[in-house]
């Protein structure tokens, strides 16, 4: 089977650099498949899950708090401000951002601070919800 070369990248660090068989990351239209020779493509992406098919099947997760995907025909690059590997993840630490920004929602102080707790909000759910899918494909 035909092969891409996957850069996932933070702001501090490279996390990912190898060979794939396909790329799952979810865009600001909705999730995408990307396999070799993909036609070129640019798109901002949500915070969640970004997953990687390796050569032999073997399945690697990761989340991003956001950021911008690359597809070349050979070449998959996701550059985001954080990308942490899926099993790093801290559980109680995204709990806790949630029950905060809940808070900060439920007693509607100014609209920066709304902002901000959506924002928050929305980083810490999709953090849990790739600690979900992990759980689930561990237990397969």
């Amino acid at each position: 089977m035909a092969r891409l070369r996957c850069d996932i990248v933070s702001a501090e660090e490279e996390i990912f650099h190898g060979e794939v068989e396909f790329v799952v990351a979810t865009g600001e239209m909705g999730e995408l498949g990307i396999a070799p020779r993909h036609a070129p493509l640019i798109t901002r992406l949500k915070p969640g899950q970004v997953r990687v098919i390796l050569p032999g099947g073997e399945e690697q997760s990761f989340y991003v708090s956001g950021g911008i995907l690359e597809v070349q025909p050979q070449v998959v690059t996701v550059l985001a401000d954080t990308a942490i590997r899926a099993k790093d993840l801290d559980e109680a630490a995204a709990l806790e951002a949630k029950r905060e920004a809940e808070r900060i929602l439920a007693n509607r102080t100014d609209a920066m601070e709304i902002a901000e707790a959506q924002a928050k909000l929305a980083e810490a759910v999709a953090q849990l919800q790739a600690l979900e899918r992990l759980r689930r494909n561990l237990k397969r």
